[in-house]
């Protein structure tokens, strides 16, 4: 075990930081391409299969000397609608959606290069515009997802402790009437695993909150922090959606059907740890029928579709973060658009307030502006975010 943690490779060195860099600037490039897609009329499936497609294509080009570098989708293309939580990418057998005017629409997708992972989610509305603003819950959860984001890229520090941005998320939220999803997982990032020890939960039960560990964020640590939130209950629910999105985990077991172990031969050689989707299968009702055994035995586990109660919305916001000497990296998501949505709500918290109005990395950028008078660069891009979250407050206090 200890041989095992001395040659696992982080960030501090130069070529994984290189690496993360590249796998976040390729899933930012089909972030937003996807997002065009997104327009009245447009069905998800085929969204998400060109976001596939985009992911395999882009990643295509980098290392290409290198036959050996495995590198591609970390997270298939989900596309989720309204009250439709997570993980809807659906099967050619599957029901569509068609994208109609007013959806909330959730893009989530991630991609790796030699299983250093970035991943992002973003969300828009159909039709926004600044003369076509986005109000009432919608606006307010939106409002309120965007800036518990902002508070917990704040928070992501060396020495802070997990529940301080469960915490944070979780007033932001009480300001704006909505609730973060209850139960879900922020998880740190390693080389080929998307799920790593370390997680930071969204408003837990008194149970989860017994059994789910605190822990405490450490130099050179990468995580992908997701935040999740809904204008109802906040409770997610299975419904009769089939699951498309799979992983292959570390348990073992000696499959009894060929078309399992077929299967499951083919997830781990094409895939190994990184989620997949059964629609990049060629049959889909042998992958079907493989997927069932290899699921029942836990060789394969599912990324359930959830839904919260008809009627509500669900907004989120992803991003990946290097936690390096020099402060937070965010090396995914696109720029937030505040004159997009109007809320009659604020935030009224006070340490919230002062948290969102400090920079999301003063180290950074006080040593950028020291040496050359300007932030550019990945700082530049945080202080972008910064200067959004500070005229939201503006514009909302």
């Amino acid at each position: 075990m200890a041989d095992k943690e001395e040659s696992e490779k982080t960030i501090a060195e130069d070529l994984v930081v290189t690496k993360y860099k590249m796998a976040g600037d390729i899933v930012n490039r089909v972030l937003q391409q996807v997002i065009d897609r997104c327009i009245i009329g447009a069905s998800v499936r085929e969204i998400c299969i060109y976001g596939d497609e985009l992911l395999l294509e882009e990643t295509s080009k980098v290392f290409k000397r290198e036959k050996e570098l495995k590198k591609g989708i970390a997270f298939p293309t989900c596309v989720s609608v309204n009250n439709c939580i997570c993980h809807f990418s659906p099967l050619p057998s599957q029901p569509d959606y068609i994208l109609k005017d007013e959806d909330v629409v959730k893009v989530d997708l991630g991609a790796h290069v030699d299983g250093f992972i970035a991943v992002v989610a973003h969300t828009i509305v159909i039709g926004a515009s600044p003369d076509n603003k986005v109000e009432g819950k919608t606006a307010d959860a939106i409002l309120a997802a965007h800036n518990a984001a902002q508070a917990a890229l704040r928070l992501l520090k060396p020495g802070n402790e997990t529940y301080t941005i469960t915490d944070a998320v979780q007033k932001i939220c009480e300001d704006y009437h909505c609730k973060p999803v209850e139960g879900m997982l922020s998880h740190q990032l390693k080389q080929f695993k998307i799920d790593g020890e370390k997680t930071i939960i969204q408003n837990p039960t008194d149970s989860q909150k017994k059994e789910h560990e605190k822990f405490e964020f450490a130099l050179h640590e990468v995580y992908a922090m997701d935040v999740l939130v809904s204008t109802g209950e906040g409770v997610g629910r299975e419904r009769n959606t089939r699951v498309s999105v799979y992983k292959k985990t570390d348990e073992t077991y000696q499959l009894k059907l060929k078309s399992s172990r077929m299967f499951y031969s083919e997830v781990a050689h094409k895939y190994g740890t990184m989620p997949f989707n059964l629609r990049s299968f060629g049959e889909e009702t042998k992958a079907k029928l493989g997927v069932t055994e290899c699921v029942s035995h836990k060789l394969i586990e599912p990324f359930q579709v959830l839904y919260e109660k008809p009627g509500e919305i669900v907004v989120q916001f992803k991003f990946t973060v290097l936690l390096m000497p020099t402060g937070a990296h965010k090396i995914t998501g696109l720029p937030f658009k505040p004159e997009l949505y109007k809320s009659s709500l604020n935030i009224s918290n006070p340490e919230m307030k002062a948290l969102l109005c400090s920079s999301a990395n003063p180290k950074s950028a006080k040593k950028k502006k020291k040496k050359s008078g300007k932030i550019s660069g990945d700082d530049e891009h945080i202080s972008e975010i910064d200067g959004v979250s500070n005229r939201l407050n503006d514009v909302e206090m």
